[in-house]
C-alpha cells in the first residue's frame, strides 16, 4: 500500500475531527472544557468511553497476545465489569452529592488539603504515564508503517499528532471530546468487525469453525487454574475489578466524562452499560486475535506480539483492509490521548493551581487554562520519547504493570476515606503516598525470595493500595 495514500487518509480523518470540534466547540468556556456544562447525553458518553477504555493498546496488544496468553485477558475483563458496577453504585453517588468538578475534591473534603493535592499529583503522574504509553504504541506503528518510508523522523510524527490533538481539544474540551470519541469509537469497532469478517472469508471458516480451529491450537483457553501462576483466574478477576475502580472510578479523565451527564441515574446507566459492552467488545478483540494467528500461519508471518496485527493488515491483506486498519488504529489512538490531555489540564488547573479560587476574570482564566494545556502537550512529547527508548514489545503488560505502582496510593486514599471514619494527620499523607509504591516495587522485585513459587501479577495494585491504607491508619488522629 502506498504510504502517501495512507498519509492522505490520516489527514482527511483529522479534517473530519476538526470539523466536529468546530461545530461542538462554539460558545465554549471553562465549564464546558472541564465537565461539558453537565449537559452531555449519557448514551453518547457511554459509547465514546468504549474508545477511551480500549485505546490503541487494546486494538493491537490484546489480539497480538493471544498466541502467548490465549483468551486469558477475558478473566481481567470479567473483573472490569464488577468494577464498573461498584463505580456506578458506590463512587458516582458520592461525586454527584458533593457536586465535584475534580473528583479529588473529595479528598480535601474528607482528609485535608495535602491529601487532596497528593491524590491529584498521583493521578497526574499515573495518567501521564498510561496515556503516553498508549500514544507511543500507535505513533510507533504509524512511523514504521508509513512515515519511515517518507523520511519523516519519529519526533516530527509525534509533534504533528500532538498538534492535531491540541487543535481539536483546545477550545471545547469535554464538550467536544464526547462527540469526537463517539465518532472514533464507531470507526474503531467497524475496523474490528471488517478485519475479522475478511479473515474468516479468506480462511474459509464460519464463526463456529473459527472457534474450533482456534481451540485446536490452544488459543481459546479462558480460565487459568494454576493458583501459583500470575494468570490464575481468581487473581485476574479481582485485579481486573480493582484496575477498573482505580483507572476509571478514581481517575479524573474517565470520571470527568461521566460527571458531564446531568443526572446521577443516567450516569449510572452509562457506567453499567459500558461494563457489559466492554466484555463483548474485548471478546471480539480476542476472537480477532485468534483469527490473526490462524491467518498468520497460512501467510507465513513471522511477526508476533504488538507487531502482528500491523504487519498482517499492511503487508498481507488487500489495500482496502490496510486503509480500514489505519483508520481504526488512529480512531483507537485519539480517544485515549485527547481525553487524557483534557483531564490533566483540568486537574492541574483546578487541583494544583487552584484556578477556581484565583481572583481573575473569566477571560484570564481561559488564557491560563490554555497555557497549561500546551504544557501538558509538551510533557506528552517528553514521555513518548522515553517510551521510544524503552521500546517494550507488549505495551498492554507494561501499562497494567505501571498502573500497579502509580494508582495504588489513590486506591488506598479513597478506600480509607470511604470505609473508615478516621481523620488523618494531613501533613504526613504525601510521605505515605510516596512510600507505598517504593515498598510495592521492592515486594515485586524480590517476590521469589518472599513467596517462593507463588507469583504476584496484577494484584500488585491491591497490595499497593493496602500498604497505603495501613500507612494512613498509622497516621490517623487518636
Amino acid at each position: 500500500m502506498n504510504p502517501l495514500v495512507l498519509l492522505l487518509i490520516i489527514v482527511a480523518y483529522f479534517a473530519l475531527l476538526l470539523w466536529v470540534a468546530y461545530r461542538t466547540g462554539k460558545g465554549s468556556n471553562n465549564e464546558s472544557f472541564f465537565i461539558g456544562n453537565r449537559k452531555s447525553n449519557w448514551m453518547l458518553v457511554a459509547f465514546g468511553m468504549i474508545g477511551t477504555s480500549l485505546s490503541g493498546v487494546t486494538f493491537v496488544s490484546v489480539p497480538g497476545a493471544v498466541g502467548a496468553d490465549s483468551f486469558h485477558y477475558l478473566q481481567i475483563t470479567i473483573g472490569y465489569l464488577i468494577g464498573y458496577i461498584i463505580i456506578a453504585y458506590v463512587l458516582l453517588p458520592l461525586y454527584y452529592r458533593l457536586k465535584l468538578t475534580s473528583i479529588y475534591g473529595y479528598l480535601q473534603h474528607r482528609m485535608g488539603r495535602l491529601s487532596y493535592k497528593s491524590g491529584a499529583w498521583i493521578f497526574i503522574v499515573s495518567r501521564l504515564v498510561g496515556a503516553t504509553a498508549r500514544l507511543y504504541l500507535v505513533v510507533n506503528i504509524l512511523q514504521l508503517a508509513i512515515l519511515d518510508s517518507l523520511g519523516i523522523p519519529f519526533i516530527v510524527t509525534t509533534l504533528i499528532i500532538l498538534a492535531m490533538i491540541i487543535l481539536y481539544t483546545y477550545e471545547g474540551g469535554v464538550k467536544t471530546i464526547v462527540w469526537t470519541d463517539t465518532l472514533q469509537t464507531s470507526c474503531m469497532l467497524l475496523g474490528l468487525i471488517i478485519c475479522s469478517v475478511y479473515m474468516m472469508n479468506h480462511l474459509d471458516l464460519n464463526f463456529m469453525e473459527s472457534i474450533s480451529e482456534m481451540n485446536r491450537f490452544g488459543y481459546t483457553e479462558v480460565f487459568n487454574t494454576d493458583a501459583n501462576s500470575k494468570a490464575f483466574f481468581f487473581k485476574q478477576i479481582v485485579a481486573g475489578a480493582f484496575i477498573t475502580i482505580t483507572m476509571t472510578g478514581i481517575d479524573q479523565e474517565m470520571m470527568q466524562k461521566s460527571l458531564s451527564v446531568t443526572r446521577l441515574k443516567d450516569s449510572q446507566k452509562n457506567m453499567v452499560t459500558l461494563g457489559f459492552v466492554l466484555v463483548l467488545v474485548i471478546s471480539l478483540f480476542l476472537f480477532m486475535g485468534g483469527l490473526l494467528h490462524l491467518y498468520g500461519q497460512t501467510e507465513h508471518v513471522v511477526s508476533s506480539g504488538d507487531q502482528l496485527f500491523p504487519d498482517i493488515a499492511l503487508n498481507h491483506m488487500p489495500p482496502f483492509i490496510s486503509i480500514i486498519f489505519i483508520i481504526a488504529l488512529i480512531s483507537a489512538l485519539f480517544p485515549s490521548a485527547d481525553g487524557a490531555m483534557t483531564a490533566l489540564t483540568s486537574s492541574l488547573c483546578i487541583d494544583i493551581f487552584g484556578l477556581r479560587e484565583k481572583k481573575i476574570s473569566q477571560k484570564e482564566q481561559e488564557k491560563f487554562r490554555k497555557r497549561v494545556h500546551l504544557i501538558v502537550a509538551f510533557s506528552f512529547l517528553i514521555m513518548v520519547i522515553i517510551f521510544k527508548l524503552i521500546n517494550d514489545n507488549s505495551m498492554i503488560g507494561l501499562i497494567l504493570k505501571l498502573a500497579g505502582f502509580t494508582y495504588g496510593p489513590l486506591l488506598g486514599l479513597f478506600a480509607f476515606g470511604i470505609f473508615t471514619n478516621f481523620q488523618v494527620k494531613d501533613k504526613w499523607v504525601p510521605y505515605v503516598c510516596l512510600a507505598s509504591p517504593v515498598i510495592s516495587f521492592l515486594i515485586d522485585k524480590y517476590q521469589e525470595n518472599i513467596f517462593g513459587d507463588f507469583k504476584i501479577g496484577l494484584e500488585l495494585l491491591i497490595i499497593n493500595g493496602m500498604i497505603t491504607f495501613f500507612g494512613l491508619w498509622l497516621i490517623r488522629k487518636k
